[in-house]
């Protein structure tokens, strides 16, 4: 084992943790826990935005999965995922921030009755599942390969889900925003200096631009078929809608100190992911270059592997400490902001229609109580799903609240004629297509992504939902005949 490696990264668990304490000593009340007290200046909005979609799917498993397929193996993220944030700020960032919320779920009882609320809050609560258990899984993969094997993936699970929760439970939202705009700066600088010193590994940056064209891996449209075209959008579209009517997302709009802040930073946030995320993405290009066709192998068998044995294997200790730094950031910046917006949802939609009169104090100590509760779901949920990529848990998260939330979020704020008939039978429309597409039920979904035909499902069940009344009621009102009047 490197033990000086290993120091290192102790050292920077500890001042992040250090960090989230000292912002737990400036919690007051529940908004100050959960969206920082509506305070964040531009740069911290930002860096938040940022910091929650750049995890370890980012850093481990966009880049395997583009140097296997392209462009167009990527499309749901980063593209999918920074367009999401692009599209909040543009066109819901302001006309949520002005209706001060304090979760997502707010909205949908304030639109449609409590119902729809629980249903949403509960679609949205079991998405952080897949998302928040890849992050785990990477913090095991992380320890693991630190020590050389000595920490079991499962030990490393624990140790790396410990060391988030600490500072979640204690500080909350804003022990979040602290440790993200302090875990971006290590990410950026980190990922940059690696990069330049991989080019230089593999040559120089244009051999790697050489390989990646003789690859055709810059291919980002589908082969011009039916099928193919339809999977390709509904992955698209997947995270970039999916992820809208998200509790995190929505924590980084209300944190900001007012609406121009939060539409702006969500914008930038939305567009720095796509582009840095060709950072990683360029790093395990050069690993191709420079270690040839084990670094395939790798990326067949285990690509999750590929980037860390690159580092370990082809850089000096300089470059490990770097390397594992912003690794870290990415994995604890996400996990963080992962646990904290789920508990949240669950107090504020679900816990307090359960138990209205609670207080504000009663409030802060059950969403914390939540948050260790839920980690230690997720904690079991991704020991029992080992084996199963990040990329592909990050993204099947998404598909429930594309087919569920997403289309009563919309069509709420921008069709004054949705009901909450419209948002039921949406609801029932949506989630009932996608499950039918669902391979252990039928074969459908080979031919068509049960996501898309889902969120289609929604979008008619929403229009029906709302219309149909009014048009019944209007079928069964008598005429009135028009007597003519002669003078």
């Amino acid at each position: 084992m490197n033990y000086t490696l290993i120091s290192f990264v102790v050292l920077y668990l500890l001042g992040t943790l250090a960090l989230g304490m000292w912002a737990g000593t400036r919690i007051k009340n529940t908004s100050d826990f959960a969206v920082a007290g509506r305070s964040l200046p531009l740069i911290m909005v930002v860096t938040t935005t940022f910091a929650t979609w750049f995890g370890a799917e980012t850093v481990m498993g966009i880049p395997a999965k583009f140097v296997q397929g392209g462009l167009n193996a990527i499309v749901e993220d980063p593209f999918g995922a920074g367009t999401c944030l692009i599209l909040v700020g543009m066109f819901f960032a302001a006309k949520l921030y002005k209706q001060n919320l304090l979760t997502i779920g707010d909205f949908y009882r304030n639109r449609y009755g409590k119902g729809v609320e629980v249903f949403c809050s509960a679609a949205i609560i079991l998405s952080y599942l897949g998302w928040v258990a890849a992050q785990i899984t990477a913090l095991g993969l992380v320890f693991s390969v630190l020590t050389n094997g000595v920490m079991s993936q499962t030990a490393g699970m624990i140790v790396g889900t410990l060391a988030v929760l600490i500072y979640v439970v204690v500080g909350g939202f804003l022990a979040v925003a602290w440790t993200d705009f302090i875990q971006m700066i290590v990410l950026v600088v980190g990922l940059s200096v690696i990069a330049f010193f991989a080019a230089d590994l593999a040559g120089g940056a244009d051999k790697v631009f050489a390989m990646a064209a003789n690859a055709d891996l810059w291919n980002f449209l589908p082969p011009p078929t039916f099928t193919d075209i339809a999977f390709f959008i509904g992955a698209g579209l997947t995270m970039m809608l999916g992820s809208i009517p998200q509790q995190d997302v929505f924590q980084r709009v209300m944190s900001a100190k007012d609406a121009p802040t939060a539409r702006t930073g969500a914008i930038i946030g939305g567009a720095s992911y796509i582009l840095f995320a060709f950072v990683p993405m360029f790093i395990v290009a050069s690993a191709v270059v420079v270690m040839g066709d084990s670094a395939l192998a790798i990326a067949k068998e285990d690509y999750q592997r590929l980037l860390p044995t690159f580092i370990m294997t082809k850089m000096p200790l300089v470059m490990q400490i770097f390397f594992f730094g912003a690794l870290l950031s990415a994995i604890k910046s996400t996990s963080s902001a992962t646990l904290l917006a789920p508990s949240t949802s669950f107090v504020e939609n679900i816990l307090k229609n359960m138990r209205p009169h609670m207080n504000d104090r009663q409030q802060l100590f059950a969403m914390r109580c939540t948050i260790v509760v839920f980690a230690a779901l997720v904690l079991a949920y991704a020991i029992a799903m080992r084996g199963t990529s990040i990329y592909d848990l990050v993204s099947a998260a998404y598909q429930v609240t594309l087919v569920g939330a997403f289309v009563p979020l919309v069509m709420g704020l921008y069709w004054r004629h949705a009901t909450t008939q419209g948002a039921i039978l949406s609801l029932a429309a949506g989630i009932g297509t996608w499950i039918l597409f669902f391979p252990q039920i039928t074969s459908l979904g080979e031919q068509f992504p049960g996501q898309l035909a889902g969120l289609i499902a929604a979008f008619g069940g929403m229009i029906l939902g709302s219309l149909m009344p009014q048009i019944l009621k209007n079928r069964h009102e008598p005429r009135h005949s028009i007597k003519s009047v002669s003078v």
